[in-house]
Order: structure tokens, then sequence, then C-alpha cells
């Protein structure tokens, strides 16, 4: 399995990475993209990534850390794309249930646009976080086209939504919240969605899934999502782990 969302970088993982990735392999995780949040915890991933074989990297600047981020942030994000590790742009996108003054959220969009210009400036694929502010997401990739696509990470719309999202050559992330009791959507999109346009994810140390709910993330349990998806799409988990391995595959050009 690959975990195409976990942040290694959190500093709950500082001291000890090693014990994290090796934790993971046990569990049958093979790789790991390690996404940034803001320019330090990009440089982190990168770091991470350059170590350990089974990591890749994800830098950029998260919709909630737009305002905190400083001059030449973006300028940062462009240097560490120059490593080879480094396979997408991200988390960027939108944020409005945190954020409900619209001049932020109109920075936060600003960001959005500059980071997707990046990512088709360098040819990368990109990791778009997006929370209660799908159709204006959908509306910038629309009119700011992906070349290489990227994932929809913790996806939460509707399986109409998702078929938008799908045309513009994204991949959809599915976590813990498929395993969630109460989680209508997620269940319904992972049980319809196309063969080719789904990854597994943890968004580790967050979201973690049933029956460890409230307790900390790890890649370790991607095994849950999996296995809820095979539930969900009447299929094997063998066959999950086939599908979305290809998929990442396929749209990071590994």
């Amino acid at each position: 399995m690959i975990d195409s969302h976990c942040h290694i970088n959190d500093d709950l993982y500082k001291n000890s990475p090693s014990d994290y990735i090796k934790t993971a392999k046990l569990a049958g995780v093979d790789e790991f993209l390690v996404v940034g949040f803001d320019a330090k915890s990009s440089e982190i991933s990168v770091e991470i990534a350059e170590k350990y074989d089974e990591c890749f990297a994800a830098v950029g600047i998260h919709p909630s850390d737009v305002k905190k981020s400083k001059a030449g942030d973006l300028e940062v994000i462009k240097e560490l794309c120059k490593n080879p590790k480094v396979v997408a742009i991200g988390e960027i996108g939108l944020d409005y249930y945190w954020e409900k003054d619209e001049e932020a959220r109109d920075q936060q969009k600003e960001f959005f646009i500059k980071q997707i210009e990046l990512a088709n400036e360098l040819n990368l694929p990109i990791s778009i976080h997006c929370r209660d502010a799908i159709e204006d997401c959908l509306k910038i990739l629309k009119e700011n086209k992906v070349n290489r696509g990227g994932i929809m990470h913790c996806y939460a719309g509707s399986l109409e939504i998702a078929s938008e999202f799908i045309k513009l050559g994204f991949l959809l992330g599915f976590g813990g919240t498929v395993t969630f009791k109460n989680s209508v959507r997620p269940k319904e999109v992972a049980a319809h969605v196309p063969s080719s346009s789904y990854v597994l994810e943890t968004d580790a140390p967050y979201l973690t899934p049933d029956p460890y709910r409230g307790k900390e993330n790890h890649s370790k349990y991607l095994y849950l999502v999996r296995n809820k998806i095979a539930e969900l799409r009447q299929t094997t988990p063998e066959q999950v782990e086939i599908e979305t391995t290809n998929n990442f595959n396929r749209v990071f050009k590994r």
C-alpha cells in the first residue's frame, strides 16, 4: 500500500521517523507521501524523503497557514522542488471552515492560484486541501487548469461533484472518514468512484479511523481504510491495493 498523504514531518515524530516508517511497513505500507503545510514543514518533508527510500515529499503552503506566511516562502517552496524526491506541490487549496473573513479567503485563493502556476511551471501534480469551499475550489481549478492533475485530499464532496474533479485529472483521497459511522458522503463516493480514480491516505496524525478514532493516527492504520473501501466496493483488499497503487504511480509518474 501507499499512504498518499501523511505528516511524518509533524513534531510528534521528529525524534523517531525511522520507527514510524518501520512500524507502518510491518502493517503493509510500502511507501509514503510526506506532505508539507508551510515552508518549514516542507523542508522537513524533503529531509525525510532524502533520508528514507520509502518516502517522497510534497511541498506547499496550506490555506490555513497563508496568513502566517512570510515574503519569500513561495520561493522557498520553488527551491525545494529542485530535489528529485519532491513529487508534488501540496497541501494547498482553500479552508473556509477555519477562515470566515472574506479578505483572508481571497488571500487563500491568491496563494492557491500561485501554487497551481508553480506546479504547472515545474510540471508537478498537486495535493489539494478543500474544506467547506468545494464550489470555489472547483471554480479555480476550471479556470486554472492543472497540467498534471493531483489528489483531492480527504475528499468529502458529493459523487456528482467528484466526477467534475475526476474530469480535471484528479484522484480522490480516502482516509479514516470512510470508517466513521455517520460519514455518509465519503462512503457513497468511495463505493462508486471509478477504479482508476482513487487512492488511500491516512492524514496521520489526524483523522484516525475506527476503532481508534480519537487517538493519534498512524500510517499503520491504513489497512483499516483499505478494508472498509473493499467492503464498500464489494471487492477484495488486494484489489483495492492494486488499484490505488497503480493510480498513485500513474499520476505521480513513478
